[in-house]
């Protein structure tokens, strides 16, 4: 069976660009939007079998629009593509994640194989009721990914190292989580630690770190 898929992406070239090479390679992309209220009415006039989205469209929302679409069909094929390797650093998590759904890395689609492979996947991946998984592994968080020294943090530093890049102090961070100043500063040391990032006295730390999350979600550095 062909399957229909319809694209989502609210950055209109990329959208268009994704949609004529996805078709060049025989997926049968019927339909495209880089709004909201087309791509409602699309989902209800086309009735795909799986839905493109990109998890950044709508100012983040990308997740709970690919939720309020398998309301209407319980079998909806997701596929969510993402600049950010850890969704973790934009305060996503798997519940937040439609099930089954299958995760492309865009960093990982130079030939365009993955995103297109995991179409029929996530057609495949909801039947048999699997969980939320990246369709290229080596674009997670194993330890051949680049982005593997992410694995090394946890939640709170995560969210830590999220607070840092959006350009709040450690005091900021501290009154936000009921913690002294002291434990935000050690928080932060643990991070650097981790990712194999050093200071000297010509690189403040918090823009390294910065630089870092910046370039993870795609956005470029300060």
């Amino acid at each position: 069976m062909v399957l229909a898929v319809l694209l989502v992406n609210d950055d209109a070239f990329e959208l268009a660009t994704l949609a004529e090479a996805m078709r060049l390679r025989g997926v049968n992309v019927n339909g495209k939007s880089h709004s909201l209220s087309t791509a409602e009415s699309l989902f209800v006039t086309l009735q795909p079998d799986v839905v493109v989205i990109d998890l950044h469209f709508n100012s983040q929302k990308g997740a709970a629009l690919a939720h309020e679409m398998r309301k209407t069909n319980k079998n909806l094929g997701v596929v969510h593509t993402t600049s950010c390797p850890d969704l973790r650093l934009i305060s996503i998590y798997e519940k937040d994640i439609a099930r089954s759904a299958r995760l492309v890395l865009k960093r990982s689609m130079a030939d365009l194989d993955v995103l297109c492979d995991a179409v029929p996947d996530s057609k495949r991946a909801i039947d048999a009721d699997e969980k939320v998984a990246w369709a290229n592994p080596q674009a997670g968080l194993n330890g051949k990914s680049p982005y593997a020294a992410l694995s090394l943090l946890t939640d709170i530093q995560v969210e830590t190292l999220r607070l840092v890049a959006v350009g709040m102090s450690n005091g900021q961070i501290a009154k936000m989580r009921f913690v002294s100043e002291k434990s935000v500063e050690q928080i932060v040391a643990r991070i650097a630690a981790r990712l194999g990032i050093e200071s000297d006295r010509k690189r403040n730390l918090r823009v390294l770190l910065t630089n870092q999350y910046q370039k993870w979600v795609g956005s470029p550095a300060q």
